[in-house]
């Protein structure tokens, strides 16, 4: 799947145009920017990324009927890529489950394998007019997905990072990103007895049962992009789902269950 990423044409889609204005008006009431515009892209364009992904749910034990499902629903283009948009604390539109027999993990580890390198190229510009103070959500500023990872850089401040479009945005370390609760008394780290690494941690939320994995990037200076670190370490997700918490956007251990 990361080779398809990297053999993405470079010309689709063209990258949103907006001005800094333009940008900072939707910001600053709180919209994420796909909220008011979507790239447009035929079915057939996002067949390079989405076959790979269906691939890695079949070898995880993924119901293949499911799997057909989804498949000959995309062909018959009644499903298409604003379907797989960004929704209210998931990836992808409600109907989906009860229409493809999918779960909602396996859709969102779809979604991503189909929206990353749309929406990344998408808004390669819009990127370049965000600044911390425009947003204090907990979904992207950019698709409005939920956070798939958080990082501790030098600076100390939380930044919480969005697997659908790249997108990156500084967030409170004593708020739920996914909840918005300040309750500390509800919020904990999970330490996997005998899996502490140093850098890494597990940050979960019991007033809404969600978690992120964290990685202090001041310990791991030398640790690879949040996706790469985050699908890189499923003990940690395999953890988490034990102790019953929950994520929004998925990684394959958990697409499969």
């Amino acid at each position: 799947m990361l080779r398809a990423w990297a053999g993405w044409s470079e010309g689709t889609p063209a990258p949103l145009s907006w001005s800094a204005e333009d940008c900072r008006l939707v910001w600053n009431k709180g919209e994420p920017l796909l909220s008011m515009v979507q790239p447009q892209l035929a079915n057939a364009d996002l067949e390079s990324t989405l076959g790979p992904a269906l691939d890695a749910l079949g070898a995880t034990g993924v119901v293949p009927e499911a799997l057909r499902s989804f498949a000959e629903l995309w062909d018959a283009s009644s499903i298409t890529l604003r379907d797989l948009f960004p929704a209210p604390g998931r990836l992808g539109a409600g109907w989906l489950p009860e229409r493809t027999r999918l779960t909602v993990e396996s859709l969102g580890f779809l979604a991503v394998a189909a929206l990353r390198p749309v929406l990344t190229r998408y808004f390669a510009v819009a990127r370049a007019h965000f600044e911390p103070g425009f947003w204090g959500r907990g979904v992207c500023p950019f698709c409005g997905a939920p956070p798939g990872f958080a990082d501790l850089p030098e600076d100390g401040q939380r930044r919480l990072t969005c697997h659908a479009c790249g997108g990156a945005w500084v967030f409170s370390r004593t708020r739920c990103p996914l909840c918005g609760s300040l309750d500390l008394s509800q919020q904990i780290r999970l330490v996997p007895e005998g899996l502490a690494e140093d850098g890494y941690a597990i940050t979960a939320c019991k007033s809404c049962g969600g978690y992120l994995k964290e990685l202090d990037r001041r310990v791991r200076w030398n640790a690879g992009s949040a996706l790469v670190e985050d699908w890189g370490s499923p003990h940690f997700d395999l953890v988490a789902r034990r102790a019953g918490y929950w994520r929004p956007v998925p990684v394959l251990v958990t697409a499969a269950d």
